[in-house]
C-alpha cells in the first residue's frame, strides 16, 4: 500500500553513499543496463525490473551531481540484488525526449523512475499520471504533486554557507568567488548561502559573482571552457578562493584555481576524491555536498521494501543530506578554519543560525 504524501528526510545512514568511489563513471550518451539476478532477500516482494535513473544535463562522468545520483544507484543495485538502467541526455533536447525516455523506462517495468534535476519535472508530471504504479522521484525539485512522485529536496543553502564560512576563513586577500552554472532559483540558493556564511566571518569581505549562462541550453552545466575561463578572471580580479555550483563546468574552475595556486570549494560530490580532478585535488579546499546519491537510494529502498516513499523528502545538515567535505589534509590541517566550519555546522543544527536560500 503506498504511503501518504508527507515530508520526510532520508537516513543519515545514507551519507555514506557520496564517498563511494566513482572510478566506473563514464562519458558519453549510451545506456547501460545491468541485471541483479532476481530480488534479494532483503527485496521482500518487489516485482519491478530494477531502478530507472535519467540524467541531468552533463551526463554521467561529471564528477559532481549526476555522479553522485549513479553512486546511489550502484549502492541499490548491489545491496537489494535488483537490476537497473541509467539513461543519458542528448544535446539540446526538447521536453519531449525527457518524457519520451521516462515513458520508456516506466514502461519497461523500472520502478522507482528518477528524474535527476528540475528540468524533468514537466516530463515527472506528465508520465507519473500515466503509470500510477510505478513511484517517480525527481532531484530538486517541489512542483510535482502526486501520491507516486517523491521530491528529493536538499536544503543546499547550508553546505554553502559552511563552503562561505570556509572561504571567508581561508583567503588571504579578503577577496572571493562565486561561479553558477546557469542563473536560475536552484543555483541562487547556493549563492545565497555561500555569502551569508562568507559575511557572517567578514562582513566586508569582497565577492565576485558569475553566472555562466542563463539557460542549461546554453551550456553553463556542461562546459568546463566556460568554467575555467570565468575563474581565470574572478582569480585576475582577485579572487583567491572560488565556489561552484556548476555541474560539468566546475572542473575547469577547479583546473583554474589549481593552475593559479588558489582554493577551489567544489559541489554536490567529494570533489577532492574524483579520479578526473587528480591533478588538481590539492587545491581542492573541500566540497559542499549534497547527498542525491542517499536519496536515489533511499527512494529505491522504500520500493523495494514495500513502502514507497512519496512527497519531499528533505536532506539537511542535521539529516546528513547536505555537508561539508574535509578530505583534503591541507585543509584539515587549517585548524582555525575547520573550527569555524564545525562550528557553524553546529550552530545551523541547533537553530543558532538560520540560513536563507534566497
Amino acid at each position: 500500500m503506498r504511503t501518504k504524501s508527507r515530508k520526510t528526510t532520508f537516513s543519515r545512514a545514507a551519507l555514506a553513499v557520496t564517498v563511494l568511489a566513482l572510478a566506473a563513471a563514464g562519458c558519453g550518451k549510451s545506456s547501460t543496463e545491468s541485471g541483479g539476478g532476481g530480488s534479494s532477500a532483503s527485496a521482500g516482494t518487489y516485482s519491478g525490473k530494477g531502478i530507472g535513473l535519467a540524467y541531468d544535463v552533463g551526463g554521467k562522468g561529471d564528477q559532481s551531481f549526476n555522479d553522485a545520483a549513479f553512486a546511489g544507484f550502484q549502492k541499490a543495485e548491489k545491496e537489494f540484488g535488483i537490476g537497473g538502467r541509467d539513461v543519458e541526455p542528448s544535446d539540446n533536447e526538447s521536453s519531449a525526449d525527457k518524457v519520451q525516455r521516462l515513458e520508456q523506462l516506466a514502461r519497461a517495468g523500472y520502478n522507482p523512475v528518477i528524474g535527476v534535476g528540475f528540468v524533468y519535472a514537466p516530463a515527472v508530471k506528465e508520465v507519473a499520471a500515466k503509470y500510477p504504479k510505478v513511484t517517480f522521484g525527481i532531484v530538486d525539485d517541489d512542483t510535482v504533486k502526486a501520491k507516486n512522485v517523491a521530491d528529493l529536496l536538499f536544503d543546499a543553502e547550508q553546505s554553502s554557507y559552511l563552503a562561505g564560512v570556509a572561504a571567508a576563513k581561508a583567503t588571504k586577500k579578503h577577496h572571493i568567488g562565486f561561479i553558477g552554472g546557469v542563473d536560475v532559483p536552484l543555483i541562487h540558493t547556493f549563492e545565497a548561502g555561500f555569502d551569508q556564511g562568507a559575511r557572517s566571518v567578514d562582513p566586508k569581505i569582497k565577492i565576485e559573482s558569475q553566472y555562466l549562462t542563463q539557460t542549461a541550453q546554453e551550456g553553463g552545466f556542461s562546459s568546463p571552457d566556460k568554467g575555467k575561463d570565468a575563474a581565470s578572471g574572478q582569480i585576475e580580479a582577485g579572487a583567491d578562493v572560488i565556489y561552484h555550483a556548476a555541474g560539468l563546468s566546475g572542473q575547469g574552475v577547479i583546473q583554474s584555481a589549481a593552475q593559479h595556486k588558489v582554493w577551489a570549494i567544489g559541489v554536490d560530490s567529494d570533489q577532492y576524491k574524483q579520479s578526473s580532478l587528480a591533478d588538481y585535488k590539492d587545491w581542492i579546499l573541500g566540497s559542499a555536498l549534497k547527498n542525491v546519491g542517499g536519496a536515489v537510494y533511499e527512494l529505491t529502498r522504500s520500493v523495494v521494501q514495500g513502502k514507497p516513499l512519496s512527497g519531499e523528502v528533505r536532506g539537511d545538515l542535521k539529516s546528513g543530506g547536505v555537508g561539508f567535505a574535509d578530505s583534503n589534509p591541507r585543509y584539515r590541517a587549517m585548524k582555525d578554519v575547520v573550527a569555524a566550519v564545525e562550528k557553524a555546522r553546529q550552530d545551523i543544527i541547533d537553530g543558532k543560525v538560520t540560513v536563507e536560500a534566497r
